[in-house]
């Protein structure tokens, strides 16, 4: 299973576009972290087929979307959210808390966005990842992740856009 996870792209909805339609026909899921969440409902007007999953982040100001989900993916128990309630731009036992939350909720991957910088690491038994932003990356790299998910194992890694 293939899960594309995408975050903070703040009103540029031709990025997220972009990228669900570069995944589209490979994907089985499209997570979505926050900050945009404006655009992933232009863009299921555009593709009402694609699964689409997300959350709101701290500017998603009256939006419907939850704050945290917890979804199951093949192999892969995912707690995701957007970060901005869990601290997680201070670095400081990031790893640690995040791992905890998700284990706390028996998810063995953790999303989550709002930092702007794409990042993956494998903590306690937790595969943790921010797929960074497409529109505004705060490491100048912008991006994506994707998550491969099988009976073997887990493999995050980030994807520079498109």
């Amino acid at each position: 299973m293939r899960a594309i996870v995408i975050s903070d792209t703040h009103k540029h909805v031709d990025l997220l576009r972009r990228i669900i339609e570069k995944h589209r026909k490979e994907a089985d899921i499209f997570l979505f972290l926050g900050d945009g969440e404006g655009d992933v409902e232009d863009v299921k007007l555009l593709y009402p087929d694609v699964n689409l999953v997300g959350v709101k982040g701290n500017c998603d100001i009256g939006r419907d979307f939850p704050d945290e989900e917890r979804i199951t993916v093949g192999e892969g128990r995912i707690l995701m959210f957007h970060g901005h309630h869990q601290n997680v731009k201070n670095p400081e036992g990031r790893k640690e808390r995040l791992s905890s939350l998700a284990r706390e909720k028996d998810c063995n991957i953790v999303l989550y966005g709002h930092s702007h910088i794409g990042d993956t690491s494998y903590f306690d038994g937790v595969y943790i990842m921010n797929p960074g932003s497409p529109a505004s990356p705060k490491d100048g790299k912008p991006s994506y992740g994707i998550i491969d998910i099988s009976e073997k194992g887990i493999l995050p890694f980030l994807v520079p856009c498109p």
